[in-house]
Order: structure tokens, then sequence, then C-alpha cells
């Protein structure tokens, strides 16, 4: 639910191996597989050979976080999960 809520928002994706990644978001789906346009890579330094990609498909398991700008956190969705969760697991 959050992340399809930041459909064509700017979203950073740290991954596994440490490459950083922003761009808009896409899609998702429900193993957090990924979908960027308009990417650029946080540290170009670091990994030229990505400076070309402008798309990109991240498989979920790769994917170590996911930086959302604080604007775009909704915390009602966010609280009505934590509380479904604890509701379920009581």
């Amino acid at each position: 639910q959050l992340f399809k809520s930041l459909v064509g928002k700017r979203v950073t994706v740290e991954l596994k191996n440490d490459l950083c990644v922003s761009g808009v978001l896409q899609s998702t789906d429900q193993y957090l597989n990924i979908k960027l346009e308009q990417v650029s890579v946080v540290e170009p330094e670091r990994f030229p050979q990505l400076l070309s990609v402008k798309t990109c498909f991240v498989r979920g398991s790769t994917i170590r976080y996911v930086h959302i700008p604080k604007v775009h956190v909704d915390t009602e969705l966010l609280q009505d999960a934590a509380r479904k969760t604890a509701a379920a697991r009581s």
C-alpha cells in the first residue's frame, strides 16, 4: 500500500551492494520489485558505467532500503497498517 501511493514520486533505492539510485517510481509489486524512470546514480564517481541508465528494474531481494522524502510519507496509512498488524497478532 505504501509503495503504491508513491508511484510518480521520486525515491532513492539503496541496494545491498551499496549502489544507490534515485528515480521516479513507476511500479512496484508484492515482492518489492521496483521500476524506476529518470534514474540517476547517487555516487556517479563510484559507478560511472551506470551514468547512461535512464530506466531500471530493481529486484526486491536486492534492496536494502528505500528512502522516501518526508513530504511523501502518509502517516495515517502507516498507523492504520500498524494497527491492523497488531490486531491480527492478538
